[in-house]
């Protein structure tokens, strides 16, 4: 097997050429580095090893290379300092590879990380690519891998930093959206504008989530009492006679035919989502009291306190196939 000079092969584990020990942090930036280069944040707790990776590293493109001996010495200088990319070892003392993927997915999630793997190191890469590392360059392949690896990590790492700051630029988001019904829907609907809410700035991430519940309840009451006519008094003896309903006239008409109509507006000072449903609508003035102790157990009146609670305003239209929800901006 051809190995690179330095390169421990995977035939002969851990023979490397004498080289001089890496520091601690890397020495000063090469000449003709540019300022601007990216930064690589390279931890192993084999000071060979490092050197050896660096040079590769040299060989590959303009980087400037920062030294780490293991995971921890790793978190502190992201903290200090956050890298351009992590390329890290797999087994090292004191918190290892995939532990300090972990670290960085949950502290400095938008610095990504590249594993280097040896021979017996392949399921803790996967479980490292599942617990959120970028990519993983397999040390016997390093020579030519290295460099377009790392490239193409870098490459998308900078088009979601552009993304974000692109988003941070929007003033307001509008959209009109029409559903069938189909309640697996609801959810992918509520996903996006809960992108919306958080991108325009409106919600902040505690609130965002309370909102998405209430916008859930609202479109699954116009599918399921407004547009299928079916009532939530089927589910007091259990779900199965209102879900059997549910499917049966899903494909009867007229029910069938009707479709829910969602106009959602959004700006930095609120947010404001018009549902209409196809249903011929019903008494807002008979509507129970949500809040009332004798209503909060029963199945009809859960969905309209959640909507209540977590919105700012909650209206119906007259004919009572129509809601209005809206929410102020979130105090940080």
């Amino acid at each position: 097997m051809a190995t690179h000079p330095g390169v421990a092969s995977d035939t002969q584990p851990g023979l490397v050429l004498s080289m001089p020990p890496a520091p601690a942090r890397s020495p000063a930036p090469l000449r003709g580095v540019p300022a601007d280069a990216p930064t690589v944040l390279l931890v192993d707790d084999s000071s060979v090893q490092r050197r050896i990776v660096h040079s590769l590293l040299e060989a590959a493109g303009a980087w400037h290379v920062v030294h780490a001996n293991d995971g921890l010495a790793a978190l502190n200088l992201i903290e200090a300092a956050p890298p351009s990319l992590v390329l890290t070892d797999v087994y090292m003392p004191r918190m290892d590879g995939l532990a300090l993927v972990e670290q960085i997915r949950d502290r400095f999630p938008t610095v990504p990380v590249v594993l280097m793997t040896g021979m017996g190191s392949e399921h803790t890469a996967v479980a490292a690519l599942k617990a959120g590392a970028a990519d993983y360059v397999p040390k016997r392949s390093m020579v030519t891998e290295l460099g377009p690896i790392l490239e193409r990590v870098l490459t998308n790492a900078r088009a979601e930093s552009d993304r974000m700051r692109l988003m941070s630029g929007i003033t307001g988001r509008s959209g009109r959206y029409v559903l069938d019904n189909d309640p697996r829907l609801v959810g992918p609907l509520v996903a996006h504008i809960r992108e919306d809410l958080l991108a325009v700035g409106v919600c902040n991430r505690h609130s965002v989530t309370r909102v998405g519940i209430a916008l859930e309840e609202a479109l699954l009451n116009a599918i399921y009492h407004g547009n299928l006519e079916v009532s939530s008094k089927l589910k007091e003896n259990g779900d199965g006679p209102f879900h059997a309903l549910v499917r049966e006239r899903r494909s009867q008409e007229p029910y069938s035919g009707r479709r829910v109509q969602v106009l959602s507006r959004v700006t930095h000072q609120r947010a404001t989502f018009v549902i209409t449903d196809g249903g011929a609508g019903f008494d807002v003035a008979a509507l129970p009291d949500p809040t009332d102790f004798e209503n909060l157990e029963i199945p009809s009146g859960r969905g309209l306190l959640l909507m209540r609670s977590f919105m700012d305003e909650v209206r119906y239209n007259a004919t009572g196939n129509r809601v209005t929800l809206v929410k102020l901006r979130s105090a940080d």
